[in-house]
């Protein structure tokens, strides 16, 4: 089982959730983090971390969510990996929560 970064981190792109990682397991893209399916040891020490709520178990993943399950495992190995927290984009909390983001996604 790993976690599985979600819509709702696109274009929020907070940081809190990597600096509790002890596997660095988080790859960040432009405006979204993911995390690498086969380096995440199901800790759960980054789900509460995450200020939009953007990380969830993949057994939780509502069936719209599970294409992120996807995305994550398709954009870590391209990613560069991340270990210390950076302040989030300017705009961030006024991106928190809103829906139908994933065509914003910046690859």
């Amino acid at each position: 089982m790993t976690f599985v970064v979600t819509e709702n981190c696109i274009k929020c792109k907070y940081t809190d959730c990597v600096e509790v990682c002890p596997v660095d397991c988080f790859h960040e893209g432009p405006n979204m983090l993911v995390i690498d399916p086969d380096e995440c040891i199901d800790c759960t020490l980054c789900e509460p971390e995450c200020p939009a709520e953007a990380i969830k178990s993949e057994d939780d993943l509502t069936d719209d969510e599970q294409q992120f399950l996807a995305l994550n495992a398709e954009l870590a190995p391209q990613w560069p990996v991340i270990s210390e927290m950076k302040d989030p984009p300017a705009d961030a909390d006024e991106w928190k929560d809103k829906p139908g983001k994933l065509d914003l996604l910046e690859r």
